[in-house]
This record gives C-alpha cells, sequence and structure tokens, in this order.
C-alpha cells in the first residue's frame, strides 16, 4: 500500500497506482463548492444590480455551462493518468505551454489569496488572535496538506462536503426565518446585462477549476467511465456551487448593508452565538481549506511543468515538491495580507478578468482532445522538446492569441471595458466570444495535422518502447 505522502507529481500515474471511482469526484467537488467564497461569488449578482429571482437563474445557467466544460476536463484524468496543464504541452509545445501556464499560476495565486483573506478572518474570531495572524496560519496549515496531496486531499473533500452540506442547510433556514423567500423573490423585473453578469460569475467560477481538475480524477484506474467521471464530477461541482451561491444571493437581497463587507460575521451571526458561533467559524475555514489546498497543489503542479518544459525534469524529490508549495503559500499571502482591506470588488473583476484567458485555454484543450486527437496522446513525447509536438506551437500560440483579443471588445470589468459593452447594453458576453472563436479556429488549423496524432492510445514511457498491451 502506498504511503500517505503522495509521490507522484507531473509523471504519468502507473496502472498499479491507480485506485478509487468515479463517485469520489462527486464528493470531492461537492465539498470544495460549499464555501464562503462560493457564497461571496452568488451575492455579487445581487450587490451589482440584479434581483434575487434572475441572479438564481443566471447562477444556474453559468454553472451548468461552465460546469460542462470543465467536467470535460476531468473526463481526461483516468484516460491519460496525468496533471491537466502538462496535456497543453499536445497543443502549444513542450515550452510553449508556459504561455497558458503563467497565467495559470497567478490564477492560483488569486483565488489562494482570496481564499486565505475569508478563512483567516473566521481563524482570527476562532483563535482570537485577529484577520492577520489568521491568515498566516490559515496559509501554513493549507501549505502542509498540499505537501501532504492526493490522499489527503480528496479525505478532506468528503469531510467537508458532508460537515459543510449540515452546516449550510442549518444557515439557510436561519435566514429564512428572518426573511420572507417570497419576498426575495417577487421582483421578476429582468435586465439582460446584470443577467448576464451572473452568468459570467458562476461560469467564471466554474471554469477556473478547469486547468486543475484532471490532476484530481488521474489516479483513477484507466478503465474508469469517461460519462461517469463527467457527470459526477458536474454534479459536484454544479450543486456545491449553485447552493452557495443561491444562499449567497438571497443574503444579499435580504440584507444588503449587514451582509456587504462583512460576510462572515454576518454568516456567523445568522447561526448564533457561543458554541454555534465557534462551530460556523471552523466551518468556513474547513470550506476554505479544501479549496485552498486544491489551489495550491494545482499551482504547484502548473509551476513544475512550466519549470520542467525548459529543465527536461519528469519526476521531482519531496524536497523540491515542498520548495515549490513554499513559494507558492509565501506569494499568496502576501496578496492576501496587501488586499484583505478592498476584497470585494477586486474579487468580482479578478473572476472576470480570469475568464479573458482560460476560455481560450479550455477551448483549445478540448477541440485537441476529443475532436482532433481524439484521446489519443503520445505521452513520451511531452517531454521531449525534440519530439512529436516540438518545442513551440506557433498556430496554437496564434489561435490562444487571438481567443483572448477578440474578448476585449465585449469585456466588462472595472478597470476595463471594451467598446461593444455599451451597444449591448452594458452586458458582458466575452466568455461566449472567447470560447467560440478559438475553438473555430483552433479546428480550422489543426484538424489536417495527422503528424501530431499517436496512432495508439497514450502510452508511458515502457509502454511506448514495447508497444499498445492487448
Amino acid at each position: 500500500m502506498a504511503g500517505v505522502v503522495e509521490q507522484r507529481s507531473i509523471d504519468v500515474v502507473p496502472d498499479d497506482e491507480r485506485h478509487g471511482s468515479a463517485v469520489s469526484q462527486f464528493t470531492l467537488w461537492l465539498g470544495a463548492n460549499l464555501q464562503i467564497t462560493a457564497v461571496i461569488t452568488g451575492a455579487l449578482a445581487v450587490v451589482f444590480g440584479a434581483n434575487a429571482f434572475w441572479s438564481l437563474i443566471g447562477l444556474l445557467l453559468g454553472n451548468l455551462l461552465g460546469g460542462a466544460v470543465m467536467a470535460l476536463h476531468s473526463a481526461q484524468g483516468p484516460r491519460l493518468g496525468l496533471p491537466q496543464m502538462i496535456t497543453s504541452r499536445a497543443q502549444f509545445g513542450v515550452r510553449g505551454a508556459v504561455v497558458p501556464l503563467a497565467l495559470v499560476i497567478v490564477m492560483y495565486i488569486g483565488f489562494f489569496a482570496s481564499g486565505s483573506v475569508l478563512a483567516g478572518q473566521a481563524v482570527g474570531e476562532l483563535t482570537h488572535l485577529g484577520d492577520t495572524t489568521g491568515i498566516v496560519v490559515f496559509a501554513a496549515i493549507t501549505a502542509v496538506a498540499a505537501a501532504v496531496g492526493y490522499r489527503l486531499i480528496h479525505t478532506l473533500g468528503r469531510i467537508a462536503g458532508l460537515v459543510c452540506a449540515l452546516a449550510f442547510v442549518y444557515l439557510g433556514v436561519r435566514l429564512l426565518q428572518r426573511a420572507d423567500l417570497g419576498t426575495l423573490l417577487h421582483d421578476h423585473r429582468f435586465g439582460l446585462p446584470v443577467f448576464l453578469l451572473a452568468v459570467s460569475l458562476s461560469a467564471s467560477w466554474q471554469l477556473a477549476f478547469g486547468p486543475y481538475v484532471a490532476d484530481y480524477s488521474r489516479y483513477l484506474p484507466r478503465h474508469t467511465s469517461a460519462r461517469a467521471t463527467f457527470w459526477w464530477t458536474l454534479s459536484g461541482s454544479v450543486l456545491g456551487s449553485q447552493w452557495s451561491m443561491t444562499f449567497g444571493a438571497l443574503a444579499a437581497a435580504a440584507a444588503p448593508g449587514a451582509f456587504v463587507g462583512h460576510e462572515v460575521t454576518y454568516i456567523v451571526g445568522l447561526g448564533g452565538a457561543g458554541l454555534i458561533a465557534s462551530f460556523l467559524y471552523f466551518v468556513i475555514a474547513l470550506g476554505k481549506l479544501t479549496i485552498n489546498i486544491l489551489n495550491t497543489y494545482g499551482g504547484f503542479m502548473s509551476l513544475v511543468t512550466s519549470v520542467s518544459g525548459f529543465r527536461g525534469q519528469r519526476t521531482l524529490s519531496p524536497r523540491g515538491r515542498a520548495a515549490y508549495i513554499a513559494g507558492i503559500m509565501v506569494a499568496g499571502t502576501a496578496v492576501a495580507l496587501l488586499g484583505k482591506d478592498s476584497f470585494l470588488t477586486s474579487f468580482k473583476d479578478f473572476l472576470l478578468f480570469l475568464l479573458t484567458f482560460f476560455t481560450p485555454w479550455s477551448a483549445i484543450n478540448l477541440v485537441d482532445y476529443y475532436l482532433i486527437s481524439k484521446e489519443r496522446y503520445d505521452i513520451p513525447a511531452l517531454s521531449d522538446p525534440g519530439g512529436r509536438y516540438g518545442a513551440w506551437n506557433a498556430r496554437a500560440l496564434t489561435v490562444y492569441t487571438l481567443g483572448v483579443l477578440t474578448q476585449l471588445p465585449f469585456l466588462a470589468t472595472h478597470f476595463y471595458t471594451g467598446p461593444l459593452v455599451a451597444p449591448l447594453g452594458g452586458a458582458d458576453i466575452s466568455w461566449l466570444v472567447g470560447l467560440a472563436v478559438p475553438a473555430a479556429l483552433y479546428w480550422a488549423v489543426g484538424h489536417r495535422d495527422t503528424a501530431r496524432i499517436p496512432g495508439a492510445g497514450p502510452l508511458d514511457e515502457e509502454e511506448a518502447a514495447a508497444g499498445p498491451k492487448g
């Protein structure tokens, strides 16, 4: 039996180390989404102008659309046995993949920071040590858990899913004791711009999981059904996020003055005082611990993938693993401490701006994997700049750049608004453009490039030498 501490990093997980079932994806992603940052994401739809009725519908639509894209990435894990972002080398080249990877690393650090702000408030209240100490303590615990790795992450997901689900049921009842649901949903006036904002918020939430979702399905047995992996991932992520976001939207509609800017204390105050308050602070910290570990672990994988593309490195020592994770923790904690006082507006813009860079990557990765390569990658070549995929794929990088640029006229954030936003009534449809345009362009330039596609299924190094198994 393998030890508790994970030994694998960006290398292929051999068949004899595979374990578990696709149901594990449901429990992990349910636990990862039943947490306070998802609550605030739902609240933002109301804070920025939508009524609760259309906010909930828009959030659900975005969760379903973004969640479907995210779950298609998850289904790659059992088939390939690799972390998500290393497969980008098949599209962008062994070294060219560093372009989207650099942005992914920024994303992980940003999510680590935003999660640490909220969880740090909870830890500070629970320990009576204050926000700053709470952020630092929480970050250290996150780093240790990420260093232990895959098994602990899934265990925490199961525990957080159960504990947080019970807490959210209780909090939902308490919220509806204070506010009448019929009154909250009475206003049915439809506004397209704010409706699309709600869709974009939840879609960006789901799409942001895409660059690391396969990291947590890659240990599943190779024969695991892609359909089962897709549906269990989708259902866990959509159920958890919609549950949290619904609570956030209703809380913001019921008491905007009390909730906005005081999210943690408002939620705890709903539950009561004394032991109940302490328990809710613990629940907030536990929910954030799960997702922050995912962000730290994903950042570690992406950073190693970036460096190894230039160094030719295929494995990593435990000391090297700890060093990468410590670096991400320090950077994320620094951002959290610097930005903790302007969190809400910054987080909304951060989410929407991230979408600009990750929708083209998702479109290119999925079109290549499912429609062009048809799930066939030459795995040894993913580490060889002189191999089948080359060092840099100029066509893919050009399509990616065009995918980012074509979104800018449709993008609406606090610090930049594109020229086509006003004619659309202020609606932000950049993420739809960012999926459609690069998908079509990449198919057009890549579907005849058969030299990159191996004739057999994905092979590890031993299988590449011996040929595919019968």
